[in-house]
This record gives C-alpha cells, sequence and structure tokens, in this order.
C-alpha cells in the first residue's frame, strides 16, 4: 500500500512539473529573444498583437512575426509579473524590456492533449 503511495505522489508531481514546463519555455524563450524557442508552443494558429496592432497566424508566419519583433526590439530582460492557470489553461503576465521600449506582456496557453499550446501573445506599450 505505501509503496502505490509513493507511486501515485510521484507520478503527480511529475505531471504537475511537465504542465507547467510549456510556459515556463515560453517565458524563457522570450528571455532569450528567441523566436524558434516561442514558436515550438504555437498552436495551429495563434494571435499575437503589438503596440495595439492584433492578427492571427499560421504557425509559421507568426515565428516570421515574432523573429521581426525580437530583431526590432533587442530583449534586455522580461520579468514575469503574475502567472496562474484555469481549468487546463495558463496565462503570464509580464513585462519585457527592449532597446527601443518596454511592453506589458500577455501569454495564454491552452491544453491540447498532454502539451500547453500558445493561443495568445500580446506586447502592448
Amino acid at each position: 500500500m505505501k509503496r502505490i503511495l509513493v507511486i501515485l505522489c510521484g507520478i503527480f508531481v511529475l505531471s504537475s512539473f511537465t504542465n507547467s514546463q510549456g510556459i515556463d519555455d515560453v517565458i524563457n524563450g522570450i528571455k532569450s529573444g528567441s523566436a524558434s524557442s516561442v514558436s515550438k508552443y504555437f498552436d495551429n494558429t495563434i494571435e499575437i498583437s503589438v503596440a495595439g496592432k492584433s492578427n492571427n497566424y499560421s504557425r509559421s508566419q507568426g515565428e516570421a512575426v515574432l523573429r521581426d519583433f525580437f530583431t526590432n526590439n533587442s530583449v534586455r530582460s522580461f520579468s514575469v509579473v503574475h502567472k496562474g492557470e484555469s481549468g487546463g489553461a495558463e496565462f503570464c503576465i509580464g513585462t519585457l524590456i527592449t532597446n527601443h521600449g518596454t511592453f506589458r506582456t500577455t501569454l495564454n496557453l491552452k491544453k491540447k492533449g498532454d502539451k500547453q499550446m500558445l493561443q495568445e501573445m500580446k506586447f502592448e506599450n
């Protein structure tokens, strides 16, 4: 009985880690200014908003838009202000400081199958 309890606890801990790994990987990708690292978590379509202009993009188009954003706005730092989850969805609000200003950044991920997929990214200055 004790062995089963230990195994179940281990599974729970590992599954909890796996769920938050997606959002943490996206955060690390933003910190490093790596569009390719972030785009690994894009859903089939991704909504990206930059300075009030919003559009839906395919995975490859979204990566190109994000790469262009990082090229024009070299990342100096990214700090998480708030991170949470609700009903299988995760979100993060942070402050992105670049060479061209500070952006309030919002990330929304939704669980699809066993993976968190990025649905929306907003960069507001």
